[in-house]
């Protein structure tokens, strides 16, 4: 399917990329075009290579066929070395966060910075301070991780994301394990970001609230292939099959039968 973004408005692009692991294909010949400045939603069902794709995009993986390219240069190929400076212009926000929990807020929000050459310095704190600023933390400095609530673990791990001023952020499943109120919390931070610091944001959920409130736009996987790629809209109506079924969280048929349910009795109260 191809990209509605044009070749000269991609800031990343992946062409024909393929990824294996033994004898699963996990994406099968991806051609994806993102613009800057957007936020780009990558759906579909477990196992179907949606983070592959995002590790894809900040060279974590190295795809078996096809190109990477950031700003139009390819990157796939490139060493660790080389690498270096392209990933401090991306943010990860991983799925669980990740956090130090031997290390304070502030020390989990200062280590990508520390890493790659800065010293604890006051101009330091006051990145840090600037950091839990945008996602509403400002004053946990001095807690760890084990004396704060899941959501405002999340938004620590967006504030380290973001701490050096990336051009991009990567959002795997960042609403998962939140209950719909801290996950709304998740999404309007992602909305602020877009608006404040111009972030363009390319965000990994199964989340179909989160990804119909913060997308410009939705790309679904289905085994390895883009099987549709439009705006939320197109989502909201559009008869396919594969696609409905996800977006309206319904069971395939197949694995109904699998378990001897049938789909007319599906739903009936017993």
């Amino acid at each position: 399917m191809a990209s509605p973004v044009g070749q000269e408005e991609a800031l990343i692009e992946l062409r024909g990329v393929s990824k294996s692991f033994g004898a699963l294909r996990v994406l099968d010949r991806i051609d994806l075009r993102l613009a800057a400045g957007q936020t780009t939603v990558i759906i579909g069902e477990s196992g179907t290579g949606k983070s592959v794709l995002l590790k894809h995009i900040v060279a974590l993986l190295k795809p078996d066929a096809g190109e990477v390219r950031f700003h139009g240069r390819r990157i796939d190929n490139l060493s660790e070395r080389e690498l270096a400076d392209i990933r401090c212009r991306f943010g990860f926000l991983f799925q669980m966060g990740a956090l130090f929990d031997s290390m304070t807020v502030a020390q989990n929000v200062a280590f990508p910075i520390i890493e790659h050459g800065g010293h604890l310095n006051g101009r330091l704190v006051e990145i840090v301070a600037e950091k839990l600023r945008l996602v509403g933390l400002d004053g946990l400095q001095n807690r760890t991780p084990g004396q704060i609530s899941g959501g405002q673990k999340k938004r620590v791990a967006l504030a380290r994301a973001i701490a050096m001023g990336p051009e991009v952020v990567l959002y795997d499943e960042p609403t998962t394990g939140l209950d719909p109120v801290r996950s709304d919390v998740i999404n309007e931070l992602i909305l602020k970001l877009k608006r404040e610091i111009r972030v363009t944001s390319v965000v990994v959920t199964h989340d179909m609230t989160s990804a119909m409130k913060v997308a410009d736009r939705i790309v679904m996987l289905h085994q390895g292939s883009i099987i549709a790629d439009g705006p939320p809209d197109f989502f909201r109506t559009t008869d396919d099959a594969r696609v409905r079924r996800f977006v309206d969280g319904q069971a395939d048929p197949t694995d109904l039968e699998a378990l001897n349910i049938s789909t007319l009795t599906k739903g009936n109260k017993t």
